[in-house]
């Protein structure tokens, strides 16, 4: 366990597998205030949100009352084993066993109370597929997404250059060859992804409607059958493809968006820069700056009723 300005920070692994551990990352002040859950994007682990120096997006609310967990996904960051060519897993093994085993840790941990949830890029997206059809109950008083899209819809050179040649062509050619995308090493991300993952996100960021790659199952019908936690959706001005405001609000719009915030994040709007796609939470201002907003976003929420779905209850 480390310290750093009284914000503990320490490692818990949970069993998945006979072979599989998921890393968690708890960082709070003497385990105490209610839970947060942060889960990352592709091609990421955890290490968007903290620092072991207390710098960063968990400790910010660490700092402020909050018991933060922070999730490596399987095969990421300090989970193990790390992703090779042997790794068989993908989303479907995300949402069906990887998140209910954080969530039940959770609760072991602070007993069936609710949850703070927020997530960078297409974390969020599987924290809201999660919630159309959840396998684990959970109670989530309000979530916060930075740069969350499922669809990228907008052109431009650079979205040709980023998304259709190196995530689309060039990562399809190394996986044939190797069997996993080692992200990192290719200079594209900071984590490795399998074969499968690739395969089943690439079909989502895609395809029109969002169904389940099994079942045909409706997530976006589902989600707008159900009246989600209070959601504030986050992206930055300098976010001109995975990111972009545009396809952030089509993802609000695809859920329903009963009761969710856009914002912005830019100098005309009054935020200290105008963000990234990374930087909005890795960039020293911005515990100054926005994470002051999310903040305030859990805070306000706290009184309202509870968001509680049943086990398989929209499936």
């Amino acid at each position: 366990m480390s310290k750093n300005n009284d914000v503990q920070q320490e490692s818990l692994f949970i069993p998945v597998t006979a072979s599989d551990k998921l890393h968690l990352r708890r960082i709070s002040r003497q385990h105490q205030g209610p839970p947060v859950l942060l889960v990352h994007g592709s091609i990421e682990n955890g290490k968007i949100f903290y620092t072991k120096s207390g710098k960063g997006f968990a400790p910010f609310l660490a700092r402020h009352g909050y018991d933060v967990f922070v999730a490596d996904l399987r095969g990421r960051g300090k989970s193990t084993p790390s992703i090779s060519r042997f790794s068989d897993f993908g989303l479907s093994h995300t949402l069906q066993e990887d998140f209910p085993a954080i969530i039940r840790k959770i609760k072991e941990l602070k007993g069936d109370v609710p949850q703070y949830w927020g997530a960078h890029s297409w974390g969020g997206v599987l924290m809201l597929a999660y919630l159309a059809r959840p396998t684990e109950p959970v109670q989530v008083q309000a979530m916060s997404f930075f740069a969350s899209k499922r669809r990228i819809s907008i052109s431009s050179l650079k979205k040709f250059l980023m998304v259709d040649v190196v995530w689309n062509w060039t990562s399809k050619v190394v996986i044939a060859g190797m069997g996993w995308l080692p992200a990192r090493h290719m200079r594209i991300g900071s984590d490795s992804e399998t074969r499968l993952t690739h395969r089943q996100t690439h079909e989502w960021v895609v395809q029109q409607k969002w169904l389940d790659w099994h079942d045909g199952f409706d997530y976006a019908a589902a989600l707008k059958s159900i009246t989600l936690p209070p959601t504030l959706y986050l992206t930055g001005a300098q976010d001109d493809v995975l990111g972009h405001p545009v396809d952030v609000q089509h993802l609000m719009q695809e859920t329903g968006c009963h009761n969710c915030e856009f914002k912005l994040l830019s100098r005309r709007n009054g935020n200290m820069h105008d963000y990234g796609h990374i930087d909005i939470l890795t960039h020293h201002d911005a515990q100054r700056d926005h994470f002051l907003t999310v903040l305030e976003w859990f805070e306000k929420n706290k009184q309202l009723a509870t968001f509680k779905p049943e086990s398989g209850s929209a499936g």
